[in-house]
């Protein structure tokens, strides 16, 4: 699938029904398209379908929903994975949320999300319910199980509330796509972060370090790259079932 950057600065989308996807980490945007996408750049990746990879967090992911809507998108989605905080949700499980929770309850175009789960293979364990959005990592099962008491979310990630709130204040429709990476009772430790470039790629000179130390095992690494992986192959069979747009076309963007 080709991929062009399109300078954000002096060209808007003409077209009609244009799907913005804005993805945290470098190995989600990988699912969309296997061609070189820089960091906080829009790109286009199909007719109908264009990415921006924000980086990890809050304030990243709303400049690169912003970006996207200022710039001609007229639907937005959250795309990549998320921590389990249902303790049945198991790595590459795929999380279609009814509804957003950061600070507030923010809206999905539900719509939108029961047609897209409905094109998918049965063999996809999806789940709907409530994502919540965390401005931290969790790292810690106890974290994880205080914000599911708090909230009643099924899973958590850092960026599907700012994208929510953009979609919200500008009228257009929106979905978050999740794929469980890590169940409840395993995180990242929070030792790792400092080894972590914005957009999921790691520092190897950081990362040998806290392994000498000890503070980081290859145990864990392990793990993280299992679920990465289960995550990773349900993000693409999204993909390849419904297409880059996620199937927009069919929802009224008026």
């Amino acid at each position: 699938m080709g991929v062009g950057t399109l300078s954000c600065s002096n060209q808007k989308i003409s077209r009609m029904n244009v799907t913005g996807l804005v993805t945290a980490l470098r190995a989600e945007a990988r699912c969309v398209s296997s061609s070189h996408i820089s960091l906080n750049e829009m790109v286009h990746v199909k007719d109908n379908a264009v990415l921006w990879l924000s980086g990890m967090g809050v304030q990243a992911a709303r400049t690169a929903a912003e970006g996207l809507h200022k710039n001609g998108v007229n639907a937005l989605v959250s795309f990549g994975v998320a921590g389990a905080l249902d303790p049945n949700l198991k790595p590459g499980n795929l999380v279609l949320p009814e509804l957003i929770y950061a600070d507030k309850e923010l809206p999905v175009t539900i719509a939108w999300r029961n047609r897209l789960q409905n094109l998918l293979p049965a063999h996809i364990t999806v789940v709907g319910g409530t994502l919540a959005s965390s401005p931290v990592p969790l790292t810690c099962e106890k974290e994880k199980l205080d914000l599911a008491h708090a909230t009643g979310a099924c899973a958590v990630d850092m960026e599907s509330g700012a994208i929510a709130e953009v979609a919200v204040a500008a009228g257009i429709p929106f979905i978050a796509v999740r794929a469980i990476i890590d169940p409840v009772h395993f995180s990242p430790p929070a030792e790792i972060l400092g080894a972590v470039y914005p957009d999921g790629g790691v520092n190897p000179a950081r990362l040998i370090a806290l392994m000498l130390k000890r503070s980081v095992h290859l145990s864990t690494l392990m793990h993280m790259a299992v679920g990465m992986h289960a995550a990773r192959k349900t993000l693409s069979t999204v993909i390849q079932s419904t297409g880059a747009g996620l199937d927009s076309q069919a929802i009224d963007m008026r």
